[in-house]
């Protein structure tokens, strides 16, 4: 038998369950995101104090060229780790969220279609059509979902793919422009 005050407080239970476990799944992501800030800013403060007394050591012109090229790709790698790192914790918690609100979605589903069930078997004669509107309703939202669902999936794969290719890009140009700044002290230095 279908009890359905039990029922419903079991789709609610379920619901805040699922709450509880977002709410879990943000916070240690907002965590680990202010972990990973602290690290960086840490680093930061570091790396100035170290190029500040590298800069005040600098006797000419061509030290300084030197000095300067080489700064720029160590930092562009340190803020691409970064946003690798930041990338990694959101998309994280992202596919944790996606995890637990489509498993919530998949027991609500199965506990309505019993609702619907129970309603259908002690439904009076001629209600028929409704019910069946009912489930109509019910699977058209539920294939709603799921096209939704594939097609953000789809659009976070194309962007992790795009992100790879912008940074790969923007690495190799930096790598080139760093390289170019060192040739052309040396020419100069020479």
């Amino acid at each position: 038998m279908f009890a359905t005050p039990a029922q419903f407080t079991e789709i609610q239970k379920g619901q805040m369950d699922a709450a509880i476990a977002l709410s879990q799944t943000w916070f240690d992501a907002a965590e680990r995101l202010m972990e990973l800030n602290l690290a960086a800013a840490k680093a930061t403060l570091e790396e100035s104090v170290e190029r500040t007394q590298a800069l005040l050591s600098v006797r000419d012109v061509q030290e300084s060229l030197s000095l300067s090229g080489g700064m720029t790709q160590p930092t562009l790698e340190k803020a691409v780790s970064y946003s690798r790192k930041a990338y990694s914790i959101a998309n994280g918690a992202g596919t944790e969220v996606s995890r637990i609100v489509d498993a919530q979605i998949a027991e609500t589903n199965k506990k309505v279609a019993q609702l619907i069930d129970f309603a259908a078997k002690n439904s009076p004669a001629g209600s028929e059509t409704g019910v069946s509107m009912l489930k109509s309703a019910v699977a058209a939202a539920n294939t709603a979902y799921d096209t939704f669902a594939r097609a953000s999936r789809q659009a976070v794969a194309m962007a992790e793919s795009n992100v790879s290719a912008a940074t790969s890009a923007a690495l190799k140009s930096a790598s080139a422009a760093n390289d170019t700044v060192k040739a052309s002290a040396k020419r100069k230095a020479a």
